[in-house]
Order: structure tokens, then sequence, then C-alpha cells
């Protein structure tokens, strides 16, 4: 049975301010993205660190982009998150050349490409390691007079915080990326692949003709031909086909994948728990309350901690509540998971138990297929700081602007459809 990744479609807490609808990334320049780092480089080591600008560009493009200029495989290659495909984005990228310096390398030429500075450093630049991002994003097919509604909703997320949901390009085109991360987890290889390879009713007509052509071959039972017509860009799809095609063992098909992209897989199923606890959190009012047994989350550090009477009843948690210094957090279920109490505790737990994997279950997977996924707390909500709207005309038609900046790990596609309330401001962009 379907597991969704939304308990209520639609579920806002700017719902009573009208969405100004409208559509994002029309053009790459409609969605900038300046990443805010955590760290500078010092300067020494066997890093080369480089603040690189894409556009329209996927980040592990630009990873294999960068690896081949500097003759290393691609995991030399260190980023601190994935950025939006469809935008001109800003970030810092390492490159492990152990005894050389960037004078030893040729200048760096791209059309979609360009490397603003490089420095050195003595560690690799990894997932996690940056403070936040910056935006700046255009709305396009709306009315310059409906950026009164976009600055009341995203006034009002600044003051209350913005809702930390993860968003579409979390769960794919198709929104199956947890369908399968659950399948992993099952063991129900068949359904894996008939999930990554075979036609689905959610199948997006925005499809390339050649992935189409490829999931009714597979359906089918043709797969050589699916093999033939898949595209050379979706190599998970052609890996797991090419091994059944040698081996015609589901099991072996799939546990050829890279684990990199299993363990994102599970991370999606993860991602739509957590959704699932959120809604409900914002249907009933308390997403940016503290509740006895909650795990408080300090935005500060990062650090969790338990939410008694005692707590509730401490005028300055309360107060740092409302400055947004804490925030009540929800599950990223895996083996390392801090569990809520009480009612909190009994609501997240519901959310697993209608998934149909227990706890057990995905502790076991992640132990037999060695990934790198550990469970975490997530804040329910999430500061949004330096907030400001503007309406305005190009040459392109009219445009509201939004600007913002959001701690890691947030999503601003998220953001956007809280002002937009379309439900589909987000594509899938890695």
């Amino acid at each position: 049975m379907p597991f969704a990744p939304h308990i209520t479609p639609g579920l806002y807490i700017t719902g009573d301010v009208p969405g100004i609808g409208g559509i994002i990334k029309q053009r790459p320049e409609d969605f900038l993205v300046e990443e805010l780092p955590a760290y500078e480089p010092c300067g020494e080591g066997e890093h080369i660190y480089m603040l690189v600008e894409k556009r329209d560009m996927a980040t592990l493009h630009m990873v294999r982009v960068i690896a081949n200029h500097f003759g290393v495989r691609p995991d030399a290659v260190g980023i601190a998150g994935l950025k939006d495909k469809r935008a001109i984005t800003r970030q810092l990228v390492s490159v492990h050349v152990p005894g050389r310096t960037p004078a030893d390398f040729p200048a760096f030429e791209h059309e979609s490409i360009s490397i603003h500075w490089t420095d050195r450093h003595t560690n690799k630049l990894r997932r996690g390691h940056l403070a936040g991002n910056r935006f700046v994003i255009r709305v396009r097919g709306v009315s310059p007079a409906s950026v009164v509604h976009a600055h009341r909703a995203l006034g009002r997320m600044a003051r209350v915080g913005a809702p930390n949901r993860l968003g579409p390009q979390r769960f794919g085109n198709l929104g199956l990326n947890h369908e399968v991360g659950r399948a992993l987890i099952l063991e129900d290889h068949q359904r894996v692949l008939d999930l990554l390879l075979g036609p689905h009713a959610s199948h997006d007509d925005g499809e390339k003709r050649e992935t189409s052509r490829a999931r009714e071959a597979y359906a089918a039972g043709d797969l050589e031909q699916a093999l033939a017509v898949t595209p050379r860009s979706a190599r998970t799809e052609r890996h797991a086909l090419s091994t059944l095609l040698r081996t015609n063992n589901p099991k072996r098909a799939v546990w050829g994948i890279d684990p990199a992209e299993r363990s994102f897989f599970v991370t999606a199923f993860q991602s739509a728990l957590f959704n699932r606890v959120l809604e409900a959190r914002m249907a009933d009012g308390s997403f940016a309350q503290l509740l006895e047994g909650d795990l408080a989350f300090k935005h500060e550090n990062g650090a969790v901690f338990p939410i008694g009477a005692a707590e509730l009843a401490d005028e300055s948690v309360v107060q740092r509540l409302a400055r947004l210094e804490i925030s009540p957090t929800g599950p990223m279920w895996g083996p390392q998971s801090m569990h809520a109490s009480g009612a909190v505790g009994e609501l997240e737990q519901r959310a697993l138990d209608e998934s149909g994997v227990s706890l057990a279950q995905l502790a076991a997977h992640i132990k037999a297929a060695r990934i790198h996924v550990e469970g975490a707390r997530r804040p329910l909500r999430v500061p949004l700081k330096y907030p400001d709207v503007e309406g305005g005309v190009d040459e392109h038609g009219a445009y509201i602007k939004c600007r913002f900046e959001l701690p890691r790990g947030a999503f601003a596609t998220v953001v956007m459809d809280e002002i937009m309330k379309t439900g589909h401001s987000a594509e899938e962009d890695e």
C-alpha cells in the first residue's frame, strides 16, 4: 500500500494569507542561491578550496566536471550541500590534490561554471559544512499588487519560524523516492525495481520521452530495449537494468546500485515520516510550541534536550522559544534516534507504524547495507532571517522578488510555497 509523504497536501501556517500564485525558476537568473560558509580556508593544506558559481546545472554534474579538470575521482571533490539546478548558485567546493597547488593546473574554462577564487585548506569540505543559504527568488506570472500578500506571508514566517518540511526535491519527479526507500528496508527487491524502472500513475508528463519508452519496455519485459533507450544520465536505472539483464536476479540488481543512491532513498523514507509528524503538529497548531515529552532543538549549536513540566514552567525557556532560539523537533528515524515521550512520542510512533516499517527493520537494513544513515532530531521550524519583498517589471514581465536566509538543511521552495500556495513550486533538481 502506498505511503504518502504528506498527510494534508496544501497545509500552510499562512493559510489565511492569499497565495500569490505564479511560477519560479522560469529562468536560472530568477533563482539565486549563495552559500553561507561555516568557516574560511586557512591558506595551507592538501585541499584546494574554490568559490564556484554554476548556472543551470545539477550539483553532482558540476562535481564530475571539476573532478575531470583536476584529474581526480569524484569522491575527492567535497561539497557542503546540493544546490538547485535551475538556478544560479554560488558555493564552496574542495578538491583533494596532495602535493599540488592551484598553480599546477591549467585555467578552468566551462560554459556553465566559473571559479571566483581559490585557496587551500587542511580538510575536505563535507556535507553540512555550511551555516546556511541566502536566496533571491523572482516569482513570474503574478500581479505586482500581490506583493502585500507575499510580504505578510514572509513576515509571519520571520516571526514564528518557517516550517522545516523536506521539499519535493527529496521525493523526486514522481514523488516515489521514499517508497523506494521503504521497499529497500523491507527487502522487497522486485518492488524497488518496479518503482525505479516501471510506469506509474503519477507519471510526470514532462518526463523525457526516452525515459517513458524505457519504462514501457521494462513493463513489457523487454529489458534490452529498456536499457537501450534509458538516457545516459539515468545512471542508477541503467546500472539496475544492466545487472538485471546479466543476472536475472532482482536482489543483485538492487544491491548493485551505488550505496550513496541507496542511502538517499532511505533518507527520503525518513523524510516522509518527518513530514507527516510536522504536518500533524501544523494542523493542531503546535508546530511552534513546546509540549511535555518534546525534544527541543537549540538552533545555536544543534543540541537537543527533553521538555518536561519543569521546562514548560520555566520563563526563560518560554522566552527562548519566542525568540526562535529553540524549537520542537520531529524524528528522522534511525538506529541512534532520540525518542520523544508522552503524547508526542505516541504521535511519532504512530507515523512509523503506519508506514509498515519497524525501527528494528530500519536498523537492520542500515547495518546490512553499510550505508551512512543515522537517526537524528530535526527542528519542526527554522529561523527565516532578513526577509524582504518587492514587486517590479523587467523585460520578461511582472515579478515579485523575495529575499531571505535559511539555515542549512532548510528548503527555500517550501518557503516559496507558503507564499505562492500553488502546491508545486519546486522541481526535482538533483
